[in-house]
């Protein structure tokens, strides 16, 4: 889906330059010993195994977890050990000989892509895991696009090379061609496979074999031969991105290790290379290589651009350095709710944080101070009496600060731009199964939504059911599963459904005048707004052209607020509003009867209004389909596809199977695991990501709306 606008904190900021330069204070010299990174990848592609590997050998833990057993480190959530995959980001701490590593294991099912993108924000590198057989899927575009939101570098791990089916090669030519990155592959396998033995690495020719102090692999002749020309692809790369290295190639020099490392990790940290290596986890082979190539090409905080903001009061540009001289600048990234009190995780940018301190939050414009600082080890909280510029820490005692919010030194104000969340393609109505627990209910689901972005509960504007909206149905079945487990609280839910959307139909200017005199101070708004359909948009826009003080410009907020609730509610129908661009353009007050409550009625009769005189399409949300099916089963595959609207983008072969990659209506993937399994005898697998909005086709707007009806008739 598309995201708010959000602009990443290595992104310069566009808009005049800040009225005060100053000298910035340089980094701490320890800052280059520390690693913020990232684990990222498609579901089942063995990131979670990777990171238990990495905490087995930096000595985090004396066995390796194992997702299956359901004894994984980082998989604390009951509902992650019984399903056997990553719901939440977890953060984590470890030590490889001189380098701290902070590091945060991101899940890779669409339904909880949320969680990558908050991760992404405030990491300084990544991870990305790739499956040696499966080669780039459909998640793995989408994490590798999030980090590209926000510049974030990247080395690449081609695991589960012993597999049946394993190719390196195909993998890293889908990294180049569906990612468009470009690879520097730094290892090549010694075997495939069964016959799979190790690695050998490129750049030392040092042979790479299983990490428990086994002896390493031979490499045979013909090993050592292809090793030779790709090492020769790989220092023509590493040229490619760096002038005086390519002179000195060109010329037929003989370039050291040391030079072509020391350009390889310029070329990573400015993003132009990624790094690629491969190995296998379960066996523990190549993951402290993995390692080595996170102290020795992923940046430090010390490596990257001092963080923009704004002054939230003049909208001047801010920069902090990473420095414990700098005013103290930090960004809310995730919140968990905790019976105990909120656990928020911040990144500190700049300045120091220690428990009892006073924060600034310039959204709510509150001062708030922290309870007691963590460094989280998965679900376990080690306690801190300071924490410093570029580490990732959690604080108890917050209570109006959450997700994107950013804390700061009350003296010095800044904000920092947040993540970017997409809008929820699936709803279901909840309700307590009992009215006693309606306030324990409702309190769940205020908690739940704080901790959770892409988590939505809206009253339908018809029925006035609560309706809880997520990015798939298992999303909302762990949400649910959480209100029973977590919160104590029995409910109650209808079957998923499509979180439709409306938009106006056409352009339209119009004028409202609230105007009531019932004796003493009366009510006295009149606005004039002009309503332009944004195709495509997931927002509402508002905007003001009013000159001369017609609208006093303290009246302009409650104007907007009007707009954007009665937008979210429908304004009387049974979905939000979105795609709109709303601009006030003329008004009239009265110095006694006008208030803030007049301007904010006025809005919202004019949403309603601008509805009734222009109507309204239905938007259906369409999801990114690809389906992998035996050969012998894709004609029965595209013809189902064709029979649920689907649009298919491309068909191709990935090994000995069928590739299609497709968009479809989120309407029609209800039944589609069942069909897929039926049409393949159970070979056949795929994956959906939410693409965005689009107008429904007449027939369907009209089913929908003949079946909201009877809906609403029922009283459901």
């Amino acid at each position: 889906m598309t995201p708010s606008a959000s602009s990443p904190a290595q992104v310069p900021l566009t808009g005049p330059a800040p009225e005060r330069r100053r000298e910035l204070p340089p980094p701490p010299t320890a800052l280059r010993t520390v690693r913020n990174i990232g684990i990222i990848a498609h579901i089942d592609s063995g990131k979670t195994t990777v990171s238990e590997r990495i905490l087995h050998l930096t000595g985090r833990t004396h066995r390796v977890g194992a997702v299956d057993e359901g004894t994984a480190t980082m998989d604390y959530l009951p509902e992650e050990r019984e399903r056997g995959i990553t719901i939440t980001s977890a953060a984590t701490t470890c030590r490889w000989g001189a380098t701290d590593v902070t590091l945060v294991d991101t899940p890779g099912h669409v339904d909880f892509t949320a969680e990558v993108e908050r991760s992404l924000r405030v990491l300084d590198g990544a991870v990305g895991i790739f499956c040696a057989v499966a080669g780039v899927q459909a998640q793995s575009e989408t994490v590798w696009r999030q980090a590209d939101r926000y510049r974030v570098p990247r080395i690449a791990f081609v695991n589960k090379m012993d597999r049946t089916g394993a190719d390196m090669d195909r993998v890293v030519a889908g990294i180049r061609t569906r990612l468009r990155a470009r690879p520097a592959v730094l290892q090549i396998p010694l075997g495939s496979g069964p016959t799979f033995r190790g690695a050998l690495d490129l750049l030392s020719g040092r042979p790479i074999g299983p990490d428990e102090g086994s002896a390493p692999p031979e490499p045979t002749p013909a090993e050592r031969a292809a090793a030779a020309a790709a090492r020769e692809r790989l220092v023509e790369a590493i040229a490619e991105t760096d002038d005086a290295l390519a002179t000195a190639w060109l010329a037929g020099e003989t370039i050291p290790e040391a030079r072509l490392r020391e350009s390889l990790r310029a070329s990573t940290i400015a993003g132009r290379l990624s790094p690629v290596l491969c190995g296998s986890a379960v066996r523990g082979i190549g993951v402290d290589a993995v390692l080595d190539a996170v102290r020795d090409f992923l940046p430090s905080p010390a490596d990257l651009p001092p963080v923009e903001g704004l002054d939230p009061q003049g909208g001047v540009p801010e920069v902090r350095a990473a420095s414990d001289l700098e005013p103290l600048a930090a960004l809310a990234f995730k919140t968990i709710a905790d019976t105990t009190g909120d656990l928020t995780f911040l990144r500190i940018y700049s300045g120091s944080l220690e428990p009892g301190s006073p924060v600034w939050n310039p959204r709510a414009r509150k001062l708030e101070r922290v309870g007691r600082l963590y460094r989280m080890h998965a679900a376990r909280r080690e306690p801190l009496e300071r924490a410093g510029p570029g580490t990732i820490v959690a604080v108890v005692g917050l209570r109006e600060s959450g997700t994107g919010d950013t804390l700061c030194d009350p003296a010095h104000p800044i904000r920092l731009p947040g993540a970017a969340f997409p809008d929820g393609v699936f709803g279901v109505s909840v309700a307590p199964a009992a009215g006693a627990d309606r306030d324990r209910f409702g309190e769940s689901l205020r908690r739940l939504a704080r901790e959770d972005p892409t988590l939505r509960v809206r009253s339908n504007g018809e029925t006035g059911e609560t309706v809880l909206e997520g990015m798939g149905e298992l999303h909302l079945e762990v949400a649910l599963n959480r209100i029973r487990r977590d919160f104590g609280v029995p409910v109650v839910a209808g079957r998923p459904r499509v979180a439709y959307r409306t938009t106006l139909a056409r352009k339209l200017e119009l004028e409202i005048r609230h105007i009531k005199q019932t004796g003493g101070h009366g009510q006295f708004a009149v606005i004039r707004c002009r309503f332009e359909p944004v195709p495509g948009s997931p927002e509402v826009e508002f905007e003001s052209e009013v000159r001369g003080g017609a609208v006093p410009i303290e009246y302009l907020p409650s104007i907007e607020r009007g707009v954007r609730d009665e937008t979210t509610r429908g304004a009387g129908q049974r979905y939000p509003i979105v795609g709109v661009r709303v601009v006030l353009t003329d008004g009239k007050h009265h110095e006694v009867d006008s208030s803030d409550m007049a301007f904010r009625t006025a809005g919202a009769m004019a949403v309603r209004e601008a509805l009734r005189l222009c109507g309204t399409v239905l938007l259906e949300p369409r999801m990114r389909l690809e389906t992998v099916a035996p050969e012998e089963a894709l004609g029965e595959v595209l013809g189902d596809l064709a029979a649920r609207r689907a649009d298919v983008k491309e068909v191709g072969h990935l090994g000995d199977d069928s590739l299609v990659r497709a968009e479809i209506p989120a309407a029609e993937t209800f039944d589609y695991a069942t069909r897929l399994r039926s049409l393949t005898r159970g070979r056949g697998v795929f994956t959906l990501e939410p693409l965005g909005y689009a107008p429904a086709p007449a027939a369907v707007a009209e089913k929908v709306r003949e079946a909201d009806a009877r809906a609403a008739a029922a009283g459901r």
